[in-house]
């Protein structure tokens, strides 16, 4: 069954927290500043791997190296537990849940409110692949297939059409209407 609904978030609006400092926690951290380089993340692991304070040095990460305590909750948004004890990844489930916080528990489905897909990403186009879960791997492989082939120009293309709809004069209606009449004939050049 297909539930996912996909959504694409304000991460430099939120506050995410991040409960973990190994391999699984600097994956995460990754993906996230990949896709959003202003994400505002607090980073709550009683040990943190070189790798992984290597790689948020220069990042908008504030650490603390403590076990991981539902006070750190507080004010977070977004949550995401990637220790591996079960229990704990258990805990912070919950207490998310509690709190109507979303939360991610790294490779464990059933504690998942989101699932963190494979994002393509030319510039400013974004295209988010999701398996329901299902193979991670086949999403990774599309992400790299779609990253091939979309064209670098594609940022370019998008500043023009975003240049093209600013200057659109009328109501919402007649935007959509001019913009839906350019973007088909995009498409018709490339059949």
């Amino acid at each position: 069954m297909n539930e996912l609904y996909p959504i694409f978030l304000k991460t430099a609006q939120l506050e995410v927290l991040v409960v973990g400092g190994g391999y699984v926690a600097l994956e995460k951290l990754h993906f996230l500043f990949k896709s959003s380089p202003n994400a505002s993340v607090t980073l709550v692991a009683p040990m943190v791997r070189e790798e992984t304070q290597a790689y948020i040095q220069d990042k908008n990460v504030r650490v603390v190296n403590r076990a991981y305590r539902t006070k750190y909750l507080r004010k977070k948004h977004v949550v995401i537990a990637t220790t591996d004890q079960p229990k704990v990844n258990q805990r912070i489930y919950n207490h998310c849940r509690k709190k109507h916080i979303l939360v991610n528990v790294a490779d464990n489905p059933p504690l998942c409110d989101f699932y963190m897909g494979s994002i393509v990403t030319k510039g400013n186009l974004k295209l988010a692949i999701s398996t329901n879960g299902k193979s991670p791997t086949l999403a990774k492989r599309l992400r790299q297939w779609l990253e091939a082939f979309l064209p670098e120009e594609t940022d370019a293309l998008l500043d023009k059409l975003y240049s093209y709809r600013n200057s659109l004069k009328g109501d919402f209606e007649q935007k959509i209407t001019a913009m839906n009449k350019l973007t088909e004939k995009l498409l018709e050049q490339h059949d």
